[in-house]
């Protein structure tokens, strides 16, 4: 099975594609969808619209996982980067794709036992999970196939006991 995961961002977007096979979980591809800073907000939805359609078409994932909005402090950076979900969210619907959804902390919770594990521990059991030499680069290239893992490690658990 080829899951996509995806950490939202106007700015910058994560995708990390892993593929499955029984406990096997291989790295496929990763790194960011990136758009310029001044462009209007707009344009840069089309942008990452057009290129998470792209990413899909190429890899052909059968599920998707993505990571659902936190609000911190910062309510302007919250609401954008909901416009970018949305966005994503639209591509693999129009693409046909089953979506999941995972807080940060199920994430974390998933890769490392803690809810409130640091960003470094996470990294670095993306990094051991897939088998890299180093941790995937940039971060939010890294967080999106954490988040891919996270849905793995649901899906495989949901998909043992309904055998049971």
């Amino acid at each position: 099975m080829i899951i996509l995961g995806i950490d939202p961002g106007t700015a910058t977007t994560g995708f990390g594609i892993i593929r499955v096979v029984g406990n096997s979980i291989k790295p496929v591809d990763y790194g960011i969808i990136s758009t310029p800073p001044g462009v209007p907000t707009e344009q840069r939805l089309v942008m990452i619209y057009e290129q998470i359609n792209q990413i899909i078409q190429t890899w052909k994932p059968e599920q998707v996982a993505i990571e659902e909005l936190f609000f911190n402090k910062n309510i302007t950076t919250g609401i954008t980067v909901g416009q970018a979900r949305g966005v994503l969210l639209l591509a693999c619907a129009q693409n046909g794709l089953e979506v999941h959804e995972y807080t940060p902390l199920q994430v974390k919770q998933a890769l490392v036992g803690n809810g409130r594990a640091e960003k470094k521990q996470v990294q670095f059991m993306v990094k051991t999970f897939l088998g890299l030499r180093e941790v995937p680069k940039p971060d939010d290239a890294a967080d999106a196939l954490a988040i891919a893992i996270c849905h793995t490690h649901h899906y495989q658990t949901k998909t043992r006991s309904i055998k049971r």
